[in-house]
């Protein structure tokens, strides 16, 4: 699997959830507007996806997720004489 450089959202900060705070928090998100608006002027998608991680630190951040699905091999035509395909393989 490739390895992808891992970019970062400016402005956007994310941590583990307060103590004593409810099971249904999972994290907490502190956003710098200017940054965070700075960033987002710069991108061109109309959609960002994010993942919230936590690095080997212990520390938790945003990171983009580029990941796109590979794309498949188109499949091909049938026969043009209409006849259904032969799946018998002659050796």
């Amino acid at each position: 699997m490739e390895q992808q450089e891992v970019e970062f959202v400016n402005g956007l900060f994310c941590y583990p959830p307060r103590e004593g705070a409810p099971d249904y928090v999972k994290a907490s998100i502190s956003i710098n507007r200017a940054d965070l608006g700075n960033w987002l002027r710069a991108k061109q998608e109309e959609t960002i996806k994010l993942d919230m991680k936590i690095g080997k630190s212990g520390k938790w951040y945003c990171s983009v997720n580029n990941w796109k699905p590979q794309q498949e091999q188109p499949t091909p035509a049938a026969p043009s004489n209409g006849a259904p395909y032969d799946d018998e393989i002659p050796f």
